[in-house]
């Protein structure tokens, strides 16, 4: 994957379009920091396909914590209680 600026991004942007149709992912930057990926439709589509079925973090954390055995008869609810409700400290 290359990194590529967003000025020079603008300026070849049909050479870049042919180098991303060809399979080349290309990162664009801004000050030296990653804001865009570009990708192939192939590609895309591809990603897209493989998170179609997937469940959500939620879900997946909710399917585990009613599968997890973790040795003591726990409910999810008394886990729950566990957890401090408090806001946490303020971070400025």
């Amino acid at each position: 994957m290359s990194d590529i600026s967003i000025t020079e991004a603008k300026n070849r942007l049909p050479a870049l379009l042919r180098e991303v149709e060809a399979g080349e992912a290309l990162r664009i930057t801004r000050r030296g920091r990653t804001v865009a990926v570009v990708l192939g439709v192939r590609e895309y589509e591809r990603l897209v396909a493989a998170a179609k079925g997937r469940p959500s973090l939620k879900e997946a954390v909710s399917t585990y914590r009613q599968n997890a055995c973790f040795g003591w008869e726990l409910s999810p609810e008394e886990v729950d209680e566990w957890r401090d409700p408090s806001e946490g400290r303020r971070v400025l």
